[in-house]
């Protein structure tokens, strides 16, 4: 359960939402701001955009998101660690994170492409029901996040292709970072897989790469797999990793996360359920492991100009 300094700040977002809906934005856009890099160069951003998805469960707690206070509690206790640069998450999720003072100075990150909904029959449909790139503008986001799952078999794929170009192209013209986390995906029995090999992780970087009429503001979101040095030749992006869903073994996990950002082309973390909801559901060890594992060397202080309020 969320710790009892929580409690008074969900009366008042509660209040917000009934009485008050327009402070909601302008609490979200006029929140004090930084640069999307500073210090080491280095970003751990903590990923809470699954339930959007209808994904909830973690590990066989299938419902393990769907309380709304306990995850933001978790979140508080995340962004408490000065390791942590920021979040992404859809409008709901950064807004009540807004509204409850917690993205001050932070990272936002707004996920865009909701639709492939956790089984469903149009899983791969994964069509642009969040924010959009204007939106982001408007509310004063650092960066946008996109999914894009290719499945050579499905013809809804061209869509979902098409749909993430013009975003890309969108941010571009905004200035805005987008990160693009594709995957080579197919259908076993009826289930969404996405193809982890090497070769797969490479094609998929090449695909989504040439997505849009400029890269210039193109980063990517990719697993750790085997063989990541080969797969990190394969691009000149700004990269982050994706967590994953950690297998139950934690210190593995740790152990490849450390590896992979030493590799040249990597930028950080973008990891959320495994860090959120860990095995041993001490979420601030989990945390502290991977904002060292990002930033080795103590993070500057925030009071040292690196903010400022846009």
């Amino acid at each position: 359960m969320p710790d009892a300094s929580l409690q008074d700040g969900f009366d008042r977002l509660r209040n917000a939402r009934a009485t008050a809906p327009d402070s909601i934005s302008s609490t979200l856009s006029g929140r004090t701001r930084r640069k999307l890099l500073r210090g080491d160069g280095r970003l751990f951003i903590v990923a809470a955009d699954h339930p959007g998805r209808g994904a909830l469960g973690i590990g066989s707690r299938e419902l393990a998101m769907g309380d709304r206070y306990d995850l933001l509690g978790r979140l508080a206790q995340a962004l408490r660690n000065p390791g942590v640069d920021g979040v992404l998450g859809t409008a709901d999720i950064l807004e009540d994170l807004a509204m409850l003072g917690l993205l001050e100075d932070r990272i936002a990150v707004g996920s865009m492409n909701r639709g492939g909904l956790r089984g469903a029959r149009f899983e791969l449909d994964d069509r642009y029901t969040a924010y959009t790139i204007p939106r982001i503008v408007e509310d004063g986001l650092d960066a946008a996040k996109a999914l894009v799952r290719i499945d050579l078999d499905d013809p809804g794929t061209a869509d979902t292709l098409s749909a993430t170009a013009d975003a890309v192209s969108q941010a571009a013209s905004a200035r805005v970072p987008i990160l693009l986390e594709p995957f080579l995906s197919r259908r076993e029995s009826g289930a969404v897989v996405n193809d982890l090999t090497p070769d797969a992780v490479i094609r998929s970087v090449a695909i989504a790469s040439a997505l849009g009429s400029s890269s210039a503001y193109t980063w990517l979101k990719l697993p750790v797999v085997d063989d990541m040095a080969r797969v990190m030749t394969s691009t000149t992006l700004p990269t982050l990793l994706l967590g994953g869903d950690g297998d139950g073994r934690p210190d593995e996990m740790f152990e490849s996360w450390d590896a992979a950002l030493r590799l040249p082309g990597v930028r950080g973390l973008m990891v959320g359920r495994t860090l959120l909801y860990p095995p041993d559901d001490d979420v601030d060890r989990a945390v502290d492991i991977a904002a060292r594992l990002v930033h080795p060397y103590p993070s500057p202080d925030p009071a040292s100009g690196d903010r400022s309020s846009r």
